[in-house]
Formats: C-alpha cells, sequence, structure tokens
C-alpha cells in the first residue's frame, strides 16, 4: 500500500530503433501524489535520437514526427540533449521527494531509459534514475486488479478485446476506454498526453485495490 502523500513520477517514453534496444526521443511525466493531485509535468524530445535521421527511420511512430518538428518551433515542446533532461528529471525528483517511478509496463520504459543512457554515454553512466528510486507497474496492478472485475470483463469480451487464448488484454488504451466507455478513444502515443491517462489508470486501479502488487519486482 502507498501512503496518498508519497510522491511518485508517472514516466511515457516514445521510442526508435527495436524492442531489445530501445532508444528514447521523448519522454514526458508528471510528480504526483494521490492525496494532492499533480505537483510538476514536463515534456521533452530527445534532440540527440530525434535529430538522428536514420535512427528516427525505425521510430514506430515516426508517421508523428512532421507534428513534433511543428510543435518545436511553436514551443509547445521542449527539445534538448539527453544528458540535459536526466538532469532536469532528476532536480525534480529531488525538488518533490520522489520514492517510485511509474509507467504501464514499467520493465519497458525502464528498459528504454536505461539502454538510452548507456548509448549516450557509451555506457560510462549506466541508469537515468537517481539511485533509490523503486519502479512501480501499473500492467501488473491492472492484471491482479481487474482479472475478476465483471465490468471490465464483459467490456472485453464484447469489445473483443482478447488475446489469442481468449484472455482479457490489459493495454492502457483499452482500460482507458473501459474508464471512459468509448471504444473510439486512441492513445496519442506521446509522451505527456499518454502519461496524463496512465496516471488516471493508477489512480482507478489503486481505490479499487491498494493491497495489489504493484512494484516492478517483486
Amino acid at each position: 500500500m502507498i501512503n496518498p502523500k508519497t510522491p511518485i513520477i508517472m514516466i511515457d517514453t516514445e521510442t526508435t530503433n527495436d524492442i531489445d534496444y530501445p532508444l528514447v526521443y521523448d519522454v514526458g511525466y508528471q510528480i504526483f501524489t494521490l492525496a494532492d493531485g499533480v505537483l510538476c509535468e514536463k515534456s521533452f524530445v530527445n534532440s540527440d535520437v530525434f535529430e538522428d535521421d536514420d535512427l528516427m527511420e525505425c521510430a514506430y511512430f515516426k508517421d508523428k514526427i512532421p507534428a513534433y518538428i511543428r510543435e518545436v518551433a511553436e514551443g509547445s515542446r521542449k527539445i534538448a540533449p539527453f544528458a540535459y533532461i536526466k538532469k532536469v528529471i532528476a532536480s525534480d525528483c529531488k525538488k518533490f521527494g520522489v520514492e517510485f517511478a511509474c509507467a504501464h509496463n514499467a520493465a519497458f520504459d525502464n528498459r528504454a531509459l536505461n539502454t538510452t543512457q548507456r548509448y549516450e554515454t557509451t555506457s560510462k553512466h549506466r541508469y537515468f534514475l537517481p539511485f533509490g528510486i523503486k519502479w512501480l507497474d501499473t500492467l501488473k496492478m491492472a492484471r491482479q486488479t481487474l482479472k475478476d472485475n465483471d465490468s471490465f470483463g464483459e467490456f472485453c469480451y464484447e469489445n473483443d478485446y482478447l488475446t489469442k487464448r481468449g484472455c482479457r488484454r490489459y493495454t492502457a488504451e483499452i482500460i482507458y476506454r473501459w474508464l471512459l466507455n468509448d471504444t473510439s478513444f486512441e492513445e496519442s502515443h506521446t509522451g505527456l498526453e499518454d502519461v496524463k491517462i496512465e496516471r488516471l489508470i493508477f489512480e482507478m486501479l489503486y481505490n479499487l485495490n491498494p493491497n495489489a502488487k504493484m512494484l516492478l519486482w517483486e
């Protein structure tokens, strides 16, 4: 169980390269507590990766590149080197006393951030987040909390949100569609925009089952 006053950083990354060696070009985050809501939110485009045309050719959502370019030019998105992004996040974590990082499928975001850190520094620095911050995983929470939830089950079966084996799927997009009761909702697949829905998912899951296992490694 999380103390409602405990600060958490919710992070989402967008990546290029392959799933085994993902490199981050977009990272968004909110720092929040369950009691007080959002304390801080920021969004960065990693210039080191984003400005490498060869790397971005492999981006899964490369169709969004023109929008990023436009938003950077307009000033609605900030572009910066990865070392600067790491410094800002570390500073914000220290300022707000962050104890946990959270993501939907946290293992991927953790790997992406660390892989990018190692790529950028030729493994001189291997870990992105400040030492001592523990990862929480809303995917893990969802699998425990919603596996026997009748409403979510009916929603999945009625809309064919099922695996090949006929089991419920627990993507952030599907869970948020259930929360909205709107099957037309589509994730933005941009860092900060996806963070906003994943924080709401975390809060919903926590309210349904505050004792659910949520640590990524436990």
